[in-house]
Parts: structure tokens; C-alpha cells; sequence
């Protein structure tokens, strides 16, 4: 039986580059970067390299980067460090419905806190509309954070759009950009964000590792204390050889990520194309365009999500039913819900994410086994409610 990996939006395996670049900072150059000796000046020259390097795929300067542990850490730094930056007792958050639970939950922590909190819809394919965004904004609007693409259905929003209208109004505007990296171009200025959110392991880097670019200027407290590393805005030993493998594959991803595109789109462009020749009642989650090129969000009427991952599973293809960090909740999905979904809609839905290492030849076994799953799964589901089978 194959192995087909289909869910890259979850996480990316390690690239040997990257493994490679990272091995001598398990043992040869082993020293704390914040010792002023040769071990540790070693260490702090990987370091600033790695800076560097992440820097360079957003189009941003070394110096205003920040390593994490990853995006849920940026997301969180972002948030609590602008509203405890801010001198001010009133303050509003805006946000977006479809958002990451790294930000969702902690803007509702913030709220909690005595900000008030606005949550944006969204249209049926995932978009912020800018006229909600302007309606939603006050005098006392302190931040705004929107995603600038979803990883559950690979929306792109019209992010320089949003900031020209913020930076006009002296909001501070924070970027999830998780899963846009690697994917999208970004450039942090074209962008217009005042903080933006990334994590190695969705561009085939190692796991535990982030990063939250600040821009000059921008309030911000940390959210930590105890140490002077990442120039006082983020404490603590950094993880060097982590860091080191970040920016290789921060450098490889925006070496490659013309190329990587265009092998995606033509990947999902052949597997969505496939499905529907094959499939009855299939509807696409998210937009036909402006989408990540790697990924797909399909419902298929009268079948559970669930019981289509595991027997996609059981065929050798790894997909999920959303984000991995809601994996094993029964509960549908908070974004189709937000693109106006209904139950059964949401629960019969499944995310295919291709990658790097994906073929042609994968796409073709998906699409020979899937119409079979599917039929099982709505025969399955049909003799559970209690309906008559003809077949």
C-alpha cells in the first residue's frame, strides 16, 4: 500500500538541508549565544544568520525580527504585547471569525481582560469585507488581526487593502501569515503590517520554532521577563540549532517558491478537477481563485468528514478534516460555519494539502480510490439513520 501525505497545511517534514544545518549546533557549536567566548560566539553567529535569512523571505530587517517557539507564541506575543504596549484604559481588538484558535482564544483572553473585542463575518468564500472591517472601527481600536490566509480553506485576504485603510487611523495592524509563507510572496512594507506571524515547520523546517516580526516602532511589550535575548522582547536561552534550520528553509522557501506555486495549483487544479468527473454533490469550501495554490476544502454531501479521513486513511492517504490543532474535536469547523455552512455541510468536509514531494501519480491513486470511500462512508451513513439501501 502507498503512503500519500496530503495534509501539508498541518505541518511539513524536515528537509535534509535543513537537517544538515542544524546538526553541528547539536554538538560542535554547542555554546549559549549570549556568552560572550568563542562557543558562544559561534552560536550567536548561526543565529544572526538564520535572522537574516527569515528577514529576507518577508522583506524585512534582520533587526526587527523575533524568534518564538512558533505561530501560536508569535500570535500570542502580538496581541498581548501591543495591548500592554498601549497606554491607554480603553482599548478595542477587531478580528476575523474564520481566525486561527491561537488568536481567537486570545483575543477572547484579552477581552476577558477589559478590552473590548469585535469579531468580523465573513462572505461565502471566506473574504473580510472592507466595509465591515471600516464599520467595525472606533476611536479607541488599538489593534486589528486578520489572517493572511486561512489554513483550513486557503482564503487570501486583501491584506494591503486593510492596512492602507489602518495605517491612515494609527491602528496597529498584526498579520497571521502561518500559512501564506512559502506559499504567497510577502513582503512586509507591499503589506503594510505593523507585526506578522510565522513557523517553520509549515515550510519544511523543524518544529518549536517561529517567528514574530515587529516593525520599528510599533508598541510592544514582551510578554515574558527575565533575560536581554532577542533585544529584551522575547527571554530565554534561544534555540539556536532550531533557529538555524528556520532559516534554511526560510532561504529555500523563497528560493523555490515560484516553482513550488505552480506545482501545487497544477496538483489541486487535477485532483479538484478529478473529484468532480468522479463525484456526485461535491462543493468547494473557499474561493475557485485567490486561494493558497496548495490547497482544497471539499464537502461531500451525506458523508461524515471523519469517516472519510480514516478511510482515506486506511487506503494509505493522510488528509484531514481541518486544522491539526482541532484535531479530535467532534465539534464542525468554526471557519465553514462562518462562511455560512451548515451542520452537515461542515462535518462532511475534508482538506487535501499538497506539497513539495507530492506527484502527479499520488493525485491519480487518490482520485482511483476516493469515489469508493465515498460511496462507502454514504451508504454507511445512510444504513445509521435508519434509511432503506436499494443498492
Amino acid at each position: 500500500m502507498p503512503r500519500i501525505y496530503l495534509d501539508y497545511n498541518a505541518t511539513t517534514p524536515v528537509r535534509p538541508e535543513v537537517i544538515e544545518a542544524m546538526l553541528p549546533y547539536l554538538h560542535t557549536h554547542f555554546g549559549n549565544p549570549s556568552s560572550v567566548h568563542w562557543a558562544g560566539r559561534r552560536a550567536k553567529h548561526g543565529l544572526e544568520e538564520a535572522r537574516e535569512q527569515v528577514a529576507t523571505l518577508i522583506r524585512a530587517r534582520a533587526a526587527e525580527v523575533v524568534f518564538t517557539s512558533g505561530g501560536t507564541e508569535s500570535n500570542n506575543l502580538a496581541l498581548w504585547g501591543v495591548v500592554q504596549a498601549v497606554e491607554r484604559q480603553a482599548q478595542h481588538i477587531v478580528t476575523t471569525a474564520i481566525e486561527h484558535a491561537s488568536v481567537l482564544q486570545t483575543v477572547r483572553s484579552l477581552g476577558r481582560a477589559g478590552c473590548a473585542v469585535t469579531v468580523l463575518p465573513v462572505d461565502g468564500e471566506g473574504r473580510v469585507r472592507l466595509e465591515d472591517l471600516l464599520s467595525a472601527l472606533r476611536p479607541e481600536t488599538t489593534l486589528v488581526s486578520i489572517g493572511l490566509a486561512n489554513n483550513e480553506i486557503g482564503t487570501i485576504q486583501a491584506v494591503p487593502l486593510f492596512s492602507r485603510v489602518l495605517r491612515q487611523r494609527g491602528i496597529v495592524f498584526h498579520v497571521d501569515a502561518v500559512q501564506g509563507a512559502g506559499k504567497l510572496p510577502l513582503d512586509v512594507d507591499a503589506l503594510g503590517v505593523d507585526l506578522l506571524s510565522l513557523s517553520a515547520h509549515k515550510i519544511y523546517g523543524p518544529k518549536g520554532i517561529g517567528a514574530l516580526y515587529i516593525r520599528k516602532g510599533t508598541p510592544f511589550a514582551p510578554l515574558f521577563r527575565g533575560g536581554a535575548q532577542e533585544r529584551e522582547r522575547r527571554p530565554g536561552t534561544e534555540n539556536v540549532a532550531a533557529a538555524v534550520g528556520f532559516g534554511v528553509a526560510a532561504a529555500l522557501a523563497a528560493r523555490e517558491l515560484e516553482a513550488s506555486a505552480a506545482h501545487s495549483l497544477q496538483l489541486t487544479t487535477k485532483l479538484w478537477q478529478g473529484i468532480q468527473e468522479r463525484i456526485a454533490q461535491v462543493f468547494l469550501n473557499g474561493p475557485e481563485h485567490d486561494r493558497l495554490p496548495n490547497t482544497l476544502n471539499i464537502s461531500f454531501a451525506g458523508a461524515s468528514g471523519e469517516g472519510l479521513t480514516m478511510g482515506l486513511d486506511l487506503a494509505g492517504i493522510a488528509v484531514s478534516t481541518g486544522s491539526a490543532c482541532a484535531a479530535g474535536a467532534l465539534e464542525p469547523s468554526h471557519v465553514l460555519l462562518a462562511l455560512g455552512r451548515d451542520l452537515r455541510a461542515a462535518k462532511s468536509a475534508v482538506r487535501f494539502s499538497v506539497g513539495k514531494e507530492t506527484t502527479e501519480q499520488d493525485v491519480d491513486y487518490t482520485l482511483a480510490v476516493l469515489p469508493q470511500i465515498v460511496e462507502r462512508v454514504r451508504r454507511a451513513g445512510r444504513i445509521e439513520a435508519g434509511w432503506h439501501d436499494e443498492s
